[in-house]
């Protein structure tokens, strides 16, 4: 039985954010290196950094946590999800308060008619 380093229910799991959020693995580019830092000869015989590019975006993301290819791979792929879902909440803050603005504009405006009316009828009504 082959083990691999990464549990099915987590794989399902990103699989699952990458449909929602809309990653396609074809607009994935994706690049092994070897890493470096601990490892000793494992590392310098083995590409295990990842090197992940979303091209819509052209965010970049890195992964050389682990030993194993394929947990490196996970990991880039889960930290590309986090990016474009913590990017797109921004996205999401600044039209709601684009919103927000243009709500309260609408309302000064409109007290600004109110009070034109107001007083417009209160002339009228003098003389």
């Amino acid at each position: 039985m082959v083990r691999t380093p990464v549990h099915p229910d987590k794989q399902r799991g990103l699989l699952e954010r990458f449909e929602r959020l809309g990653i396609l693995e074809r607009d994935l580019e994706e690049r092994f290196v070897r890493a470096s830092g601990k490892g000793g000869q494992k590392l310098n015989k083995t590409s295990s950094c990842v090197w992940l590019t979303h091209k819509p975006t052209g965010i970049l993301v890195k992964c050389e946590e682990s030993r194993s290819q394929a947990l490196n791979r996970f990991l880039a792929r889960r930290r590309l999800a986090d990016k474009l879902e913590h990017q797109t909440g921004e996205r999401q803050e600044e039209e709601e308060k684009a919103r927000e603005r243009i709500r309260r504009n609408k309302g000064r405006a409109k007290r600004r008619v109110r009070k034109k009316l107001a007083v417009s009828k209160g002339e009228s009504d003098a003389g």
